[in-house]
């Protein structure tokens, strides 16, 4: 995060201490009233430390969003799976980390679906590419996973894994949960809401349909998260009308200056710094459980590219009554501050290592990572400050 957003989030965060005194009783107690206990505890920092939420799988080790890449993840001690979802034309919901496939699929090398390829405008933003929403399920079976960032990480599997439904990926995690005997949540992010619901296709009624159909679902900690504002209070709203107490919802934070994309195109832009002053913290708590920014609004970045002092949010998120879980952690040395660089070799465990112990000290509920058994080690071995 900049340092000029440093400052404004400082400034918004500068009635932390009233916050904390008044909004404890109200926006906790109202958190804690939606979920059972224990998804009110699997949310929050526990005695080992913040939970640990593998992004897109062990997305660091295997094709992002894969059912091998979740396997691994669950293998060495996630204790919740991210799938990011996006729905075909068909309207099943799959497991992509974009609606544009061309990057994570060999879609470019099936002739057939030469003709599928154009330029789209997502988000406000125009897109190259071959678009979920133009495939079937049954195309789609056709296509293989690859890895999404070849400079960085290995190709090794490209062409092995198939693209999962969520009905899959729920099967695959319950399964995985009454093997290991130890409850595994998930927490699926609903892509470009706004976008689908334009093409006449509705992610949020089909997710709720897939978490009542699966007994498992109805059980563990499911966290659904979005970038917009307005399909989480639907959402809130159809929870609670099922009575669905063991899921979570999740107000990811984007970059500062933006905006959720549903509130642009309302014509009543906010951007999602000024959703983090106390009013607007208070306002998310009216509907969501967690607050999930990424991790420079935690801990930003001084002059010399170290890490500096955590920002007042978590303390303000808190006092909201929300959990906090920061994303994204990753190992190589690109995606690491630059005082924490190896100066040999694109994977640096020893940069992470430092960034995730300041993470958890500095008090964040959980944390993704693309190599959750990287960050599960480093917490099992961390000694945690008196």
């Amino acid at each position: 995060m900049r340092s000029d957003a440093v400052r404004m989030l400082s400034m918004l965060m500068a009635g932390v201490a009233a916050l904390a005194a008044a909004a404890l009783p109200g926006g906790a107690a109202a958190a804690e009233a939606r979920l059972d206990p224990a998804t009110a505890a699997a949310i929050r920092a526990s005695a080992s430390g913040p939970a640990v939420i593998a992004h897109r799988g062990a997305s660091a080790l295997r094709p992002e969003h894969t059912l091998e890449a979740y396997a691994l993840a669950i293998a060495e001690g996630a204790d919740f799976v991210e799938p990011d979802l996006v729905m075909t034309r068909d309207g099943v919901l799959v497991a992509r980390h974009e609606n544009e496939i061309g990057s994570t699929t060999d879609v470019a090398t099936h002739p057939r679906f030469a003709s599928r390829r154009t330029v789209r405008e997502v988000d406000g933003e125009r897109i190259d590419g071959w678009f979920i929403e133009d495939f079937s399920l049954a195309e789609l079976r056709t296509l293989r996973a690859r890895e999404r960032l070849p400079e960085l990480r290995s190709v090794a599997y490209d062409g092995r894994f198939a693209v999962p439904t969520f009905d899959e990926i729920v099967v695959a995690v319950a399964e995985a949960s009454a093997r290991d005997g130890r409850s595994i949540g998930l927490v699926p992010e609903i892509k470009h809401s706004s976008h689908f619901h334009a093409r006449g296709l509705d992610p949020e009624a089909a997710l709720m349909e897939a978490l009542q159909r699966h007994a498992y679902t109805r059980r563990a900690p499911v966290g659904v998260q979005s970038f917009e504002v307005g399909n989480l209070q639907r959402l809130r709203g159809l929870l609670d009308a099922a009575g669905l107490r063991n899921v979570f919802l999740v107000q990811l934070i984007g970059d500062p200056q933006a905006s959720p994309y549903d509130r642009v195109l309302a014509g009543q832009p906010r951007p999602y710094l000024q959703m983090l002053s106390p009013d607007g913290l208070a306002a998310i708590a009216g509907y969501a459980d967690v607050l999930a920014p990424h991790l420079r609004y935690v801990l930003p970045l001084d002059a010399a590219g170290a890490l500096a002092a955590p920002t007042p949010l978590l303390a303000a998120a808190h006092a909201a009554g929300l959990a906090v879980h920061a994303w994204t952690l990753r190992p190589e040395t690109p995606f690491l501050p630059p005082a924490l660089r190896c100066a040999d070799g694109l994977r640096c465990e020893a940069g992470a290592r430092v960034e995730a112990e300041a993470l958890a000290e500095a008090g964040v509920d959980a944390l993704f990572a693309d190599d959750p058994g990287l960050l599960r080690r480093i917490l099992q071995e961390r000694t945690p400050a008196e």
